[in-house]
C-alpha cells in the first residue's frame, strides 16, 4: 500500500512540474500578440463613498496555440489608485510573471472604494489595469460612477428589543442597532445611506423634498417611531428614492436588499406622494392606527420587487390613490388584524419571477393568532377598493385567484370592489361594474410596463366619480371614462 500511495505522489508531482515549467523558448515573444478580455470596460455604477464595492470578475484570454507570460499585471495609478485587483489569487499591487496557456484564460476580480470630496452630484473615478509582455503594455479601462453621501451608522448597538413570535410559537426578543435622525439638521442635497435601522425619534417629522434618495444597506431599515411622522413630497419627474445601495446592473432590481419602512404603531400622520420603494424585504409596514386620522395617506408611489410584502397593514388606516405595487415574492399588499383601508385607482400588478409564488397578491383577513390556538376578533372595518386593477401570474388556492379572505365569522369583513379588474373566484363579473377572470393586457409586465394596451378591457371601464388626481402615473390626464388601474391605456 505504501508503495501504490508513493508512486501515485511521484506521478502527480511529476505531471504538475510538466504543466507549470515552461521553457522561456516556448512562450510566445511575438510583438504583435494581444490579449482578449470578457469586458471592453469594467464598470461600477453609483459607488457610494468610502463604501466598497461588490467584486467583478473579468476574464483574460491567450487566444494564440503558446503560452504567454506576463510579465507584470497592475494598476496605472499605483498604490493610490482607488481600485483593488486580485489576479488569479494574487492580492498584491503588482502580480509578476502571470502566465496564460494557450487557449486558456485567468479571472481578475477588481473592486472600488472611492473618497469622499465637496461635490453634490455624481462623479467618474478611473483608472486601468496595466498587462505588461513582450516589452510593451496593454490596459484595460476602469471605471467607477462615485457619489458622496451622509451616512447614518448605528450608534445604539444594544438598546432596543422587538418582541415578536418566534418558529416554536413563543415569545422571542430581536436586538436592534439603531440611530436617531436629527430630522431637524437633515442635509436635502446629498443622498443619505442607512446601515442598521435608522429611527425618527417620537415627537419628531422628517421631511423630504423632490429629487430626495435614501439607500439602504443589508438589513436596514426607516423606523418612524410612535408619536414620530414621515412626510415625503415627491414629484413626478423627481421622485422621493428609497432603495438598496447596490446599483450594479445585478442588484438593481433585486429584492430583498433591506429591511423596508417601519411605520411603528403610534406613528401618525404619514404622508408619502411620488416616491419609490423598491428591492427590499417588505416594502412598507403600517401598523395599528391609534387616532380618528390615516395612519398613512399615499399617492402617486411606486412600490415593487420586494421579497415579501409590498404594503403590509396590520390594524391600519390607510388610504391610498394613483398606485403601482408590483412583483413581490408573496403578496402584493397584505392587510391584517382588521384595520381600514380605500385604495383608488391603482395597479396590483405581482408577476414574481424568482421563484414559486405561494401567496396571492391580495391578502385580506379580521383577526390576530397570538399563538395557533389563541385567536382574537379584529374588525375589517372597511377596505374599499374603486378603479383597481389585481392580477398577475399565480392561480391562487384551489383557483381561487389573485385574492385571498382570510376571515373568521365573529369579527366584522366589510370588503367592497367598485369597477375593478380582478383575477378571483371570490368577487362576481358585472357587480359594480367589476371585470373578473380577463387578462388586463399590460404592455409588458415582465418588464414592469404596466400600461394597458389600447384594447385592454380596463380601457375605460373605470368610474370618474372615483377620480381625485386627474392625470395617472405616466402624466397622463385621465380618460372619460377613466381607464382602471394606475396607468391610462395606450392610445395608439
Amino acid at each position: 500500500m505504501k508503495r501504490l500511495i508513493t508512486t501515485i505522489l511521484v506521478s502527480l508531482l511529476a505531471a504538475m512540474s510538466l504543466t507549470s515549467c515552461i521553457k522561456e523558448e516556448d512562450y510566445l515573444v511575438d510583438s504583435s500578440a494581444r490579449l482578449h478580455f470578457s469586458v471592453d470596460t469594467v464598470s461600477f455604477d453609483t459607488v457610494f463613498a468610502t463604501m466598497a464595492t461588490v467584486t467583478q470578475a473579468v476574464k483574460v484570454y491567450n487566444t494564440y496555440d503558446e503560452p504567454m507570460l506576463i510579465d507584470a499585471v497592475t494598476l496605472l495609478h499605483g498604490t493610490s489608485s482607488r481600485f483593488r485587483i486580485n489576479v488569479d489569487g494574487d492580492t498584491g499591487f503588482v502580480a509578476r510573471n502571470v502566465e496564460i496557456a494557450g487557449h486558456d484564460s485567468i479571472f481578475i476580480f477588481v473592486q472600488a472604494n472611492i473618497n469622499p470630496n465637496d461635490q453634490t452630484s455624481p462623479y467618474i473615478v478611473t483608472d486601468s489595469i496595466v498587462f505588461s509582455f513582450n516589452r510593451k503594455q496593454q490596459f484595460l479601462p476602469l471605471q467607477a460612477y462615485g457619489r458622496n453621501a451622509v451616512y447614518h451608522l448605528p450608534t445604539h448597538p444594544r438598546q432596543v428589543y422587538q418582541l415578536y413570535i418566534n418558529s416554536l410559537g413563543q415569545i422571542d426578543t430581536m436586538w436592534i442597532p439603531f440611530s436617531i435622525i436629527d430630522c431637524a439638521n437633515w442635509d436635502h442635497t446629498r443622498p443619505h445611506v442607512i446601515i442598521g435601522y435608522a429611527v425618527v425619534n417620537s415627537n419628531e417629522t422628517l421631511h423630504l423634498n423632490a429629487g430626495e434618495e435614501l439607500y439602504f444597506g443589508a438589513g436596514a431599515c426607516l423606523w418612524v417611531y410612535d408619536s414620530a411622522t414621515i412626510d415625503v413630497r415627491g414629484s413626478q419627474t423627481a421622485p422621493v428614492i428609497f432603495s438598496s445601495v447596490r446599483h450594479d446592473s445585478y442588484y438593481d432590481s433585486l429584492p430583498g436588499q433591506w429591511q423596508g419602512i417601519w411605520l411603528s404603531a403610534g406613528s401618525k400622520n404619514n404622508y408619502l406622494e411620488w416616491a419609490r420603494i423598491e428591492n427590499a424585504v417588505t416594502g412598507i409596514q403600517v401598523d395599528t392606527n391609534v387616532n380618528s386620522n390615516p395612519t398613512l395617506e399615499i399617492r402617486n408611489c411606486v412600490i415593487q420587487n420586494h421579497s415579501m410584502i409590498g404594503i403590509l397593514g396590520q390594524g391600519a388606516y390607510i388610504v391610498g390613490d394613483n398606485l403601482l405595487v408590483a412583483c413581490c415574492g408573496q403578496s402584493l399588499m397584505d392587510l391584517r388584524y382588521g384595520g381600514r383601508y380605500r385604495f383608488y385607482n391603482s395597479s396590483l400588478a405581482n408577476y414574481w419571477r424568482y421563484d414559486s409564488r405561494k401567496t396571492p397578491s391580495l391578502v385580506l383577513s379580521n383577526y390576530y393568532a397570538y399563538t395557533t390556538s389563541t385567536i382574537f376578533p379584529r374588525p375589517l372595518q372597511e377596505a374599499d377598493f374603486r378603479n383597481c386593477i389585481v392580477y398577475g401570474n399565480f392561480n391562487g388556492r384551489d383557483n381561487s385567484g389573485e385574492i385571498m379572505f382570510d376571515r373568521i365569522d365573529n369579527a366584522d369583513f366589510n370588503v367592497t370592489f367598485r369597477n375593478c379588474l380582478l383575477r378571483t373566484t371570490l368577487v362576481a363579473d358585472g357587480v359594480s361594474g367589476n371585470i373578473v377572470g380577463r387578462d388586463p393586457k399590460f404592455k409588458d409586465a415582465y418588464k414592469h410596463d404596466f400600461t394597458p394596451l389600447k384594447d385592454s378591457p380596463a380601457a375605460n371601464a373605470g368610474e370618474g366619480a372615483y377620480i381625485t388626481i386627474p392625470y395617472d402615473l405616466n402624466g397622463n390626464p385621465r380618460g372619460n371614462p377613466p381607464t382602471i388601474g394606475a396607468f391610462e391605456a395606450e392610445n395608439e
